[in-house]
């Protein structure tokens, strides 16, 4: 899910609205991360499969559905502390379920720090303010709107003077149990993204870690949590009715599979993969326009130092694709020395922002005249993918954010190959150093590129095709497969109106 603002016209009219700053004297108590995991039975569990100090424990989790039992098995396992950390939390069956979850640990005496960043909470304050009713359970927004809260149009209107504050989100995507276990990567909590949604799902990854990795995210979100933009939600909010009662969780039936990390808890034993690890996290300052990203190490330069240490292959995954002249100069220069250069990215069939792919589109064809082997994902996958979970008859649509650099070196996390991940977001990610690790990414890499994505290249004229299917049946596009020409003329119309940065 992605933050795009209105194109500039639209933004420069809306600049004779009223404005909205953030908050003043507003009351909160500074707190930090339980310090002591290995006095809980999750760090315990921790401990005793801990493979060597200087290293953490990794596992992947590709199935929506298992990522979505993981969160549970955290929050049922939580002794003293859960830390969570969302870009968006939808209000949907999963989001109750899993919130039903986090009550019922929160009713055990667990502390529970919810953040969210407050651009997608339009219209819900009730629910966040009566989650944040619990004795043991506080809820803060992130950068929020002050004004116009019931509808996206009437808080941009109402924060028109404050276009540039409100423009910067926090994308981060975190969930802490005790400091020992955490879960982190791309995925937001909603339906869509634990693939449970009847008409649209996401291709998505997550990562469970372990050990001292865990503290370094921690102490990411407890920079965030503390900054002066995590506002309480009773601070900005209406005055609702925090009493009334609230949807029930629906009950979820998980496979074994799914359900994996839950048995291995119960059983005190987790199966994790030991490897160097590192956390990449950038600083609350980023979104608030304190500095800018050439003057300090932000995730985007590490990034991008990272990308350039590969010497045989880098493999790209990534559904918003706007690489900039910088990133096209960056992977001529690897394709220079003889690096193989792979691109997933989504469709225009298969994103969910469409104005995303005026930037891309703008690449392509630089890019492919690299020699960039460059695939975009179909909205339906093929038959081979009971990895993600059987999307059925729902659309897919690409979510997962990842590198792999010379099969040994892996990147997840939240961060979008675009200006706005670079220059405006703030992100989290995790640069994991494991062939294993970096074989399942790439496996899922192979999957969806021979079984659910079309390979382009160029006509004898530079134009771009799309390829789909084997040798011998293959079937060529010349314009964007499975879209509407009223799309594409649309999408050409915008063009001159959306620069990279604003997409």
């Amino acid at each position: 899910m992605r933050n795009t603002f209105l194109p500039v016209p639209a933004a420069a009219i809306l600049v004779l609205a009223g404005c909205a700053g953030l908050p003043s004297h507003v009351q909160r108590t500074p707190s930090t991360a339980f310090q002591h995991p290995e006095t809980t039975p999750l760090g315990r569990i921790v401990l005793n499969d801990e493979a060597g100090k200087n290293l953490s424990g990794i596992r992947l989790l590709s199935s929506g559905q298992e990522a979505f039992a993981s969160l549970i098995a955290l929050a049922d396992h939580a002794e003293r502390t859960l830390d969570i950390q969302y870009y968006i939390i939808h209000e949907d069956d999963s989001t109750r379920t899993l919130l039903h979850h986090v009550r019922l640990a929160a009713d055990r005496g667990v502390r529970v720090r919810v953040l969210v960043d407050d651009l997608n909470t339009a219209g819900e304050d009730r629910r966040f303010m009566h989650l944040g009713a619990h004795a043991n359970i506080e809820v803060r927004v992130f950068n929020p709107f002050t004004a116009g809260r019931f509808a996206t149009w009437t808080r941009i209107v109402a924060s028109a003077s404050d276009i540039r504050r409100i423009n910067h989100r926090m994308h981060n995507k975190l969930f802490v149990a005790d400091d020992a276990l955490a879960i982190t990567g791309g995925r937001n909590i909603g339906d869509q993204y634990f693939t449970v949604d009847p008409h649209s799902n996401f291709v998505d990854l997550d990562v469970v870690a372990a050990g001292p990795i865990v503290s370094a995210l921690s102490a990411s979100f407890d920079q965030f949590w503390n900054s002066k933009y995590a506002i309480p939600i009773a601070s900005v909010a209406s005055s609702v009715d925090t009493e009334a009662a609230s949807a029930l969780p629906v009950e979820v039936e998980f496979s074994a599979s799914d359900k994996r990390l839950q048995l291995e808890l119960d059983a005190r034993k987790v199966d994790l993969i030991w490897v160097p690890a590192t956390v990449l996290a950038d600083k609350p300052a980023k979104i608030a326009s304190e500095t800018s990203p050439e003057e300090e190490v932000t995730i985007a330069n590490d990034i991008t130092a990272l990308m350039d240490t590969a010497k045989l292959e880098l493999s790209i995954i990534s559904p918003y694709f706007v690489p900039g002249k910088q990133g096209v100069a960056l992977i001529a220069k690897l394709v220079e020395r003889g690096v193989h250069v792979r691109i997933l990215t989504n469709s225009l069939a298969s994103t969910d922002s469409p104005l995303v792919d005026i930037g891309y589109a703008r690449y392509r064809v630089p890019l492919l005249k690299l020699g960039v082997d460059l695939r975009e994902m179909r909205p339906k996958l093929g038959q081979k993918h009971a990895r993600f979970h059987p999307f059925r008859s729902s659309n897919a649509s690409l979510h997962a954010k990842a590198l792999v650099i010379d099969q040994k070196i892996v990147f997840i996390g939240s961060l979008n190959m675009d200006e706005r991940s670079a220059k405006i977001n703030s992100e989290l990610g995790l640069v994991i150093s494991s062939a294993e690790i970096a074989r399942e990414v790439t496996s899922l890499l192979d999957d969806i590129s021979t079984d659910g994505s079309c390979k382009l290249q160029l006509d004898e004229h530079d134009r771009v095709e799309w390829v789909s299917g084997d040798a011998g049946t293959q079937k060529i596009w010349h314009t964007d497969p499975e879209t509407s020409r009223t799309e594409r003329v649309w999408l050409k119309m915008l063009s001159p109106f959306a620069p990279d940065e604003l997409l």
